[in-house]
């Protein structure tokens, strides 16, 4: 893993306890008073984005558009938002390029995921962090057949409140799936470690 992508998951990871640590800190100094909204309530909604091995590069071969929905529940304690999201989606196009000319594509996509973050009244910032699974269907020199891979999830967004209990969010996932093995075309088995990076746009509806 690169420094950088080491950092965003060090980032994303202890966002869920930062945030609301440095608003508490805002509390006490009686500089922020609790929101007027209220984030409570389940919700449902749909998602579209980019995922790629790399960062996230729209214009990469290696990058698929993936479209989606959302179903989860959020919690709200003053100014603390805490809450469980099940998301699924579908990509098309994005590969895991690897040697000798192999490819392992992701198609579907699934996640479990527990979010917490802070309300500043209509805006609310979050961490995420969940378990991540993935479909993979071999490419290029890859003989093996398409099978699930897991992994863990960590993340972060931001998102704004409208009227009639309508939000739109921006997020962004990193997801670790460790090493999956593959089966070239001349028989010789490979292992790779497959990551991924995904920055999607969605729209919840609150009820």
């Amino acid at each position: 893993m690169s420094k950088r992508n080491l950092f965003l998951v060090m980032f994303a990871g202890v966002a869920p306890f930062a945030v609301p640590a440095m608003a508490a800190d805002l509390v006490s100094d009686q500089t922020y008073s609790d929101p007027a909204y209220n984030w409570s309530g389940s919700y449902i909604g749909g998602q579209l984005g980019t995922s790629s091995s790399g960062f996230p590069n729209p214009f990469s071969g290696k990058s698929g558009l993936q479209f989606g929905g959302q179903v989860g529940a959020n919690f709200q304690s003053g100014v603390f938002v805490y809450g469980a999201e099940l998301d699924g989606a579908y990509s098309k196009g994005s590969k895991h390029k690897l040697d000798d000319g192999a490819e392992l594509k992701r198609t579907w996509t699934g996640a479990a995921k527990v979010r917490a973050g802070v309300s500043f009244d209509k805006t609310l910032v979050y961490g995420t962090a969940g378990y991540s699974m993935t479909k993979v269907k071999p490419g290029g020199t890859v003989a093996s057949g398409g099978k699930w891979e897991g992994g863990y999830l960590v993340g972060g967004g931001i998102e704004q409140a409208f009227a009639g209990n309508i939000s739109a969010k921006v997020e962004y996932n990193y997801v670790n799936y460790g090493d999956v093995d593959y089966t070239l075309r001349n028989g010789s088995k490979r292992s790779e470690d497959l990551k991924s990076h995904t920055v999607k746009m969605g729209v919840n509806y609150r009820f």
